[in-house]
């Protein structure tokens, strides 16, 4: 299965999502200028590893800043991942950044994954 791979930028989140080597993370600020076009690659990658999934997945959120439309697609990317065996969310948030924790929190009501809290 091939790595998707975006660089970060100033409004686009950086992604790694690399089944081989078990590192899936989405990190930095999103708010692209078009959500779905942005997040779209990504949630076809998901449909694919979906089919034959690693036996544990822990998916990596480090993220510093999402905009409305991007905590959309987040919570469709979580949707993705729900029916996947063995994943667990491991939520990064900086240590005074109660936002992004509290919308971390959200998002882990919203669907039955396991998800860990974690400071950077």
């Amino acid at each position: 299965m091939d790595v998707l791979h975006f660089e970060g930028r100033d409004d686009t989140p950086a992604i790694v999502l690399d089944k081989m080597n078990g590192i899936f993370e989405i990190s930095g600020r999103s708010l692209p200028e078009d959500s779905a076009v942005f997040y779209e690659p990504v949630l076809k990658w998901i449909e694919r590893y979906k089919k034959e999934p690693n036996s544990n997945t822990d998916f990596a959120f480090k993220l510093d800043y999402c905009n409305t439309s991007s905590s959309k697609f987040i919570q469709d990317i979580l949707a993705s991942l729900e029916p996947i065996k063995g994943i667990k969310i491991l939520w990064y948030y900086q240590e005074d950044d109660e936002d992004m924790e509290a919308t971390g929190r959200e998002f882990s009501e919203q669907v039955e994954i396991p998800f860990e809290f974690k400071t950077l």
